[in-house]
């Protein structure tokens, strides 16, 4: 009997061979391009800054867990705009709100009981021209804000009137106070003030002498 030999393919041994210097030369030129080329650093610019769309806010507290929040807006304009008041009632879970049209930059807000009934006032303070002031004022009563016309100066009290309007609270009191020219001298200027009273939604006004 002959015996054969088992003989290797030498063929087969060369192309494996020959596979793997491919990819070891492979992975080498790839290294070498990433040790070449620098690491780009990569930079996250924060966005732009939006301008506050409010342009006045205040929160009032008027007790624990009550508070009215103030917020106006509005583009263009500074003096025409919206503003929108918010309840936060935390004790009883109750939240409201109200929203009305301006005429005026809102200079303050605060909160009275001014007809002492146990109803908070929001009083919000405008200045409808360049030196003139006026009120927008709401009573929160039984769930709802009811709005309250602020009287305007009537035509005996704007006699000499300038502007340059304040309002002020003493003793729990409302007063406005300004001044006009005196009758007898134009040059001289006298202050002339006002107390605010409320009964019945419907404030009523009486000067104050000095």
């Amino acid at each position: 009997m002959v015996q054969h030999k088992i003989v290797p393919n030498k063929m087969k041994i060369k192309n494996y061979t020959l596979q793997h210097l491919l990819l070891l030369a492979g992975m080498l030129f790839c290294f070498a391009c990433s040790e070449a080329e620098p690491v780009k650093e990569v930079r996250i610019d924060n966005p732009k800054t939006e301008k506050n769309p409010f342009k006045f806010y205040k929160d009032i507290e008027v007790k624990p867990g009550l508070n009215f929040e103030i917020v106006s807006w509005g583009k263009g304009v500074d003096s025409i705009g919206g503003y929108q008041i918010l309840m936060s009632d935390s004790v009883k879970s109750v939240y409201k709100s109200e929203a009305a049209e301006r005429k005026g930059v809102m200079t303050d807000a605060w909160n009275m009981d001014l007809d002492n009934d146990g109803a908070p006032e929001i009083y919000i303070q405008l200045l409808s021209k360049k030196n003139v002031l006026d009120l927008n004022v709401f009573e929160y009563s039984g769930g709802n804000f009811n709005k309250i016309s602020f009287p305007s100066l009537s035509s005996n009290q704007k006699k000499g009137y300038i502007g340059d309007d304040k309002f002020f609270i003493k003793n729990g009191d409302l007063f406005r106070s300004f001044p006009v020219k005196d009758e007898a001298d134009s040059t001289k200027k006298i202050i002339k003030t006002y107390q605010y009273k409320l009964s019945g939604n419907s404030f009523s006004t009486s000067e104050v002498k000095p």
